[in-house]
């Protein structure tokens, strides 16, 4: 198979390049030339937001593109009307942020879509840049061509998010931490390499339409992820459980405060960690345990040093010290906000 990534150096790309790359694919990656891409491709530079961006692209035939766009819409609709004729199937990486805010827990891909988009749209905001994507794709693609991966949380080696790293970080220098309740609270999240794997897959079998992407509702709960990390840092981190009325309470941010996380029976972690992903399953996807997911990130955090990569146009995450250390000194006295049962 040949395949086009456009990007392909940082995070989801890299590792759908890594991947097919191990399936013996011959890989094409059009990327700024900021990052290294993956030893063994073929490199092709361009800037697709700038005028006559594409020129690298004007030549050449591939079986499926893969496109990780986040940004204006018309830059995944001119790459796409540019291949259409050259190229057999158009992945787009979108996200369950298309869906229209809010939904209910079990939306599946029929779920209702932000409205305001289109295919030639400047950037705007995050659901509608990616949901113009999608048409972009579809527009130049046609449906029976086009696949549209809508991706929720992606976790694992390569993150330039900085979520997962971020607890990791945290655990690993120890002592109390904040660990927001409840320890049985369902995460939903694929392993970018889960992600890299079912989106050749569907390159393969030819598949088509919309795909919500992430773990089936429960696969993780927040106490597993965070027993994981503290597993494989081997520190003395102590997990203090506390009620999320208290995090809530303190002035934290739920999801970029305390990343991954979302308050149970919220809006937020409905669409987040409630989504309905029986077609993917039935199309393939497998999702490898957390433990797997969580030491090979910390490996790869080793690796490299230890400071993971930031993505220049997302904020960091994380909660501060002096914070922290605030509430949890708040919950720790009689009457305090710890989760009964599930404090050390």
């Amino acid at each position: 198979m040949r395949l086009l990534l456009l990007g392909g150096t940082e995070f989801a790309g890299r590792a759908v390049a890594e991947a097919a790359l191990g399936r013996g694919w011959d890989v094409t990656v059009f990327h700024r030339g900021r990052h290294a891409p993956a030893a063994g491709v073929r490199s092709l530079h361009g800037d697709r937001t700038a005028p006559d961006g594409l020129g690298a692209l004007t030549e050449g035939e591939w079986d499926v593109v893969v496109d990780t766009w986040s940004a204006a819409p018309r830059a995944v609709r001119d790459a796409a009307r540019l291949l259409r004729g050259r190229a057999g199937r158009y992945v787009y990486v979108s996200s369950c942020s298309v869906y229209d805010w809010p939904q209910t827990a079990g939306y599946t891909e029929d779920a209702p879509l932000v409205a305001g988009t289109s295919a030639d749209a400047e950037q705007t905001d995050y659901a509608r840049d990616k949901r113009g994507g999608e048409l972009a794709a579809l527009d130049a693609f046609g449906a029976d061509r086009s696949v549209l991966v809508r991706a929720g949380l992606i976790l694992g080696p390569y993150e330039n998010i900085g979520r997962l790293p971020w607890w990791l970080g945290r655990i690993a220098r120890g002592g109390p931490v904040l660990a927001p309740g409840p320890r049985d609270l369902p995460l939903q999240y694929v392993d970018v390499r889960d992600l890299a794997e079912w989106v050749l897959g569907a390159a393969v079998a030819e598949l088509s339409g919309a795909y919500n992407l992430v773990s089936p509702r429960g696969h993780a709960t927040m106490g597993q992820l965070l027993d994981a990390c503290v597993e494989v840092t081997g520190s003395d981190a102590e997990l203090r459980w506390t009620d999320p009325d208290v995090v809530l309470g303190a002035g934290i941010e739920p999801w970029t405060g305390l990343p991954v996380w979302v308050p149970p029976g919220s809006e937020l972690h409905d669409h987040l960690h409630g989504s309905d992903v029986s077609r993917a399953v039935g199309a393939g996807l497998r999702c490898r345990p957390v433990g797997e997911t969580v030491a090979d990130t910390w490996r790869w955090l080793c690796d490299i040093g230890g400071s993971p990569p930031q993505r220049p146009d997302r904020p960091a995450v994380g909660l501060d010290p002096e914070l922290e250390a605030k509430v949890l000194a708040a919950s720790t006295g009689e009457g305090g906000g710890g989760v009964p049962g599930t404090t050390p």
